[in-house]
């Protein structure tokens, strides 16, 4: 102890602890030769020594660098460099100061992506400090405190020398109590793309200005003339709402020379909602719409912003060309809709925005391509499709121009895949954005000096950027538009360059397509339910007097089943199709039979009514109506099994047909009526019922007897009246008789014709006998000819 105290410059108590330390070393040596004995970490623990490496290179502080301007300099320009440093450390940073570092020139685009997957790594190469007074000071940084700093430094103080893109990285440096000097606590690397003069060969760059949107319209029409639209939901009126999404797509692109490329869904989607619709609700419920004067003011900024540039049309819906391929070309009638949205595609554009759109290209998703997806993006017309040079991969030193053949007349347009996908991912804070500004930039300047050859380049980003990204990328494109490398061109323009003879021009084979791809894409199950639909649809339409009123709404819905937007959204997809599918056998279930009881059928012959129920507020025809007899030897159906009558029914009506039929034989006779189209397909239920058929009813005994009571009342009536009749006769012929005996004076005047007079006396009583004894039917009847010669008196009855 005494001798440790000796050591120069070494307190009592500091040499006690030394010889402590030394004496827990030795004894630790043989635990130490132990554990380097013991085999190597695990897999887990690796992964964690990682982890603590990672999270140490990252620094106690982070830095953001939120904006940097110009976004290109020039000679003569300040650059300022803004942003926010934070400590995420326990311990106050002390002596903290941020300084500007420039690094040498990157000479590849893969440098260039290998730097920004390490932009924040204190291990990475920093560059030479600017130092000076370009240096912001910190007396502390507080834990969990952002501080910002701004520090603005000439061009010509940052030592840039040739073209290229440099590195420049954003340090903070200061001290903590548990490492008390100064070191690199925090770093931001980005990027800075340096050429002050024109460049004598520019890269001819495309840009393309998606505008795309998911499905909201549905099927379902009101039953007005006008057909007001039904829309799933409201949330397309959010997004071209002021600072929505579209809203934002819109102003950005306006001034930018862009492609714009459209989906013609989304325009008549956007045109519907600027007259009177729906919106139905979660309950099913539908209220009015609400957002005319919307969809008014965002169409009309978008026709002015596509004024004088290229508008390429992909087709209706924005169909998934590679589900399409891999999962639904051997279903019938799939290729079919993919060429009625093409077809559709160039008059929608055109009547709504009022320009003729380019409907030559096609754009599978991430441009990622085989031999089954050219074929089927080619099958509708198209013969240029957008892919990705990711997918159609070069061997080359350098970047190709985007143009070349790939065999049959088509076109492939190789988008730069770096380019494309400079603006994905989260740029909701300004950090990011600015660094992928900064990237997308840099990528381009690089790609510009690879070789003095001018080369056009295609930038196809997401189908449907976020607000963040699309403003990111219109702060990218205008800084590109205004620097010194680049110049626009159309992607016409473009698909027209000439071909670069050593680029790739093999379409990669089905292996090769990605499988996180694949694994979203649409189901066999998803296109043999639109086939269904479809074929629901084509026996529905023959019978209506108005074909268009459902068959475009339906077939622009079958177009939005089969969207690129439903990748990764399944179970909404399937409800939708549902949806669709359901409506159809709402409207086919409006045209019907009218369900029958049994019928009872009295006689040999009776007339059957049948009705038919027209619900649809449309007519119908082409129909017609069988009814047919399952036991035609005991009930026939107009002289035969069945008969057949012609249907016509205005909307909203209902028509009863009336068949003719014929019993042979009394019991129960099964009868079917069934719709029939004119081209002898089933159309709905068919309706059964049973007809008893039997030969005499007590009905018809009840009206039997009441026939024959009422002919014995009538019989009874007559005789009753003809023995009245004949009694008063006889009263007049006695009062007569007693008339002529007691008047002997008139004797005189009576005529001297004693025969006459008995002949008439002999007739009377005969007549009198003849009343007073009825007369039955088994009598003879009385001959008065054979008594008398003369001519019958007037007044006699002469039974003939």
């Amino acid at each position: 102890m005494a001798e440790a105290a000796d050591f120069q410059g070494t307190s009592a108590s500091p040499a006690r602890r030394w010889l402590r330390r030394t004496g827990a070393l030795l004894t630790g040596a043989p635990l130490l030769a132990g554990l380097l004995q013991l085999p190597a970490a695990t897999p887990a623990d690796a992964a964690g020594q990682e982890s603590l490496q990672a999270a140490a290179a990252k620094g106690s502080v982070s830095v953001a660098v939120d904006s940097l301007t110009p976004s290109t300099p020039s000679e003569g320009d300040t650059i300022t460099v803004s942003g926010t440093v934070t400590n995420n450390g326990k311990q106050t940073v002390t002596g903290a100061h941020v300084d500007l570092q420039v690094g040498p020139p990157l000479e590849t685009r893969s440098s260039i992506d290998t730097l920004a997957k390490k932009s924040a790594d204190l291990q990475g190469p920093s560059g030479e400090k600017v130092g000076g007074k370009y240096t912001e000071k910190y007396s502390a940084l507080t834990p969990g405190v952002a501080e910002p700093f701004s520090i603005s430094v000439p061009a010509d103080k940052l030592d840039l020398g040739r073209d290229g893109v440099y590195q420049l990285a954003v340090s903070l440096s200061g001290k903590t109590s548990a490492q008390p000097w100064d070191q690199v606590l925090g770093v931001q690397r980005t990027f800075l793309p340096w050429q002050p003069e024109e460049a004598d060969t520019k890269t001819k760059t495309t840009f393309l200005w998606p505008l795309i949107s998911s499905a909201h319209m549905a099927a379902e029409t009101g039953s007005n003339e006008q057909q007001t639209p039904v829309f799933r939901d409201d949330e397309l009126a959010e997004e071209i709402a002021p600072g929505g999404r579209l809203d934002q797509m819109v102003s950005l692109g306006k001034g930018l020379d862009v492609t714009w490329v459209v989906d013609p869904d989304l325009l008549a989607s956007v045109d519907a909602m600027t007259r009177s619709y729906q919106v139905r609700g979660a309950d099913g419920s539908t209220t009015p719409g609400r957002n005319q004067e919307v969809a008014k003011h965002w169409l009309a900024e978008l026709q002015q912003a596509v004024t004088g540039e290229e508008v390429a049309a992909l087709p209706f819906g924005d169909p998934d060309l590679a589900s399409l391929a891999h999962n639904g070309t051997s279903v019938t009638g799939s290729l079919g809709h993919l060429k009625e949205a093409t077809d559709v595609a160039d008059e929608t554009v055109d009547t709504i925005l009022h320009v003729k759109p380019s409907t030559d290209f096609v754009w599978p998703i991430d441009g990622a391509v085989d031999p089954s997806i050219v074929k089927v993006a080619t099958s509708a017309g198209a013969d240029k499709v957008i892919t990705r040079s990711d997918s159609l991969q070069d061997n080359l030193s350098y970047t190709p121009s985007a143009a070349r053949p790939i065999g049959g007349g088509t076109t492939a347009v190789v988008a730069d895949a770096r380019m494309s996908t400079a603006f994905q991912g989260d740029l909701t804070r300004a950090s990011a954005s600015t660094l992928a500004v900064q990237r997308f930039l840099a990528q381009s300047l690089t790609l510009g000096l690879q070789t003095g050859k001018q080369r056009s380049v295609v930038v196809a980003p997401q189908r449907m950027p976020s607000v963040s990204q699309a403003q990111a990328m219109a702060e990218a494109l205008g800084a590109l538009q205004g620097g010194s490398w680049s110049e626009s061109q159309d992607l016409t323009d473009a698909a027209k360059a000439k071909p670069d003879p050593s680029a790739n021009t093999r379409v990669p084979p089905a292996s090769a397509y990605p499988s996180a791809l694949r694994k979203q894409e649409l189901p066999r199950a998803a296109f043999e339910q639109i086939a269904r639909t479809q074929g629901k649809l084509d026996k529905f339409k023959v019978i209506l007097t108005r074909q268009s009123r459902v068959v475009t709404p339906f077939g622009r819905a079958m177009n939005r089943e089969m969207s690129t937007s439903w990748r990764g959204r399944g179970v909404a997809a399937v409800g939708y199709r549902d949806g669709i599918e359901s409506y159809l056998n709402g409207l086919i279930d409006g045209v019907k039979l009218i369900q029958k009881s049994e019928t009872k059928l009295s006689g040999r012959s009776a007339m059957i009514p049948v009705t038919v129920q027209n619900n649809l507020v449309q007519g119908v025809e082409h129909l017609e109506l069988r009814l047919t007899s399952k036991n035609p030897t005991r009930l026939k159906i107009g002289g035969d099994a069945y008969e057949q009558q012609r249907v016509a029914v205005n909307g909203g009506h209902a028509q009863s047909v009336k068949f003719t039929t014929s019993a042979n034989a009394n019991g129960r006779a099964e009868v079917v009526a069934q719709l029939y189209t004119e081209d002898g397909q089933k159309y709905g239920a068919p309706v059964t019922f049973d007809v008893k058929v039997t030969e005499v009813t007590p009905t018809v005994m009840l009206v039997i007897g009441g026939g024959v009571l009422l002919l014995v009342l009538a019989g009874f009536r007559m005789y009753t009246h003809r023995k009245r009749a004949a009694a008063r006769e006889a009263e007049d012929d006695s009062a007569e008789a007693d008339d002529e005996s007691d008047g002997p004076q008139n004797q005189a005047d009576a005529p001297q014709n004693p025969e006459s007079s008995d002949a008439r006396l002999t007739e009377e009583s005969a007549a009198g006998s003849r009343a007073e004894a009825p007369e039955q039917p088994s009598d003879p009847a009385p001959d008065t000819a054979a008594e008398s010669a003369d001519p019958s008196g007037t007044g006699e009855r002469v039974d003939r």
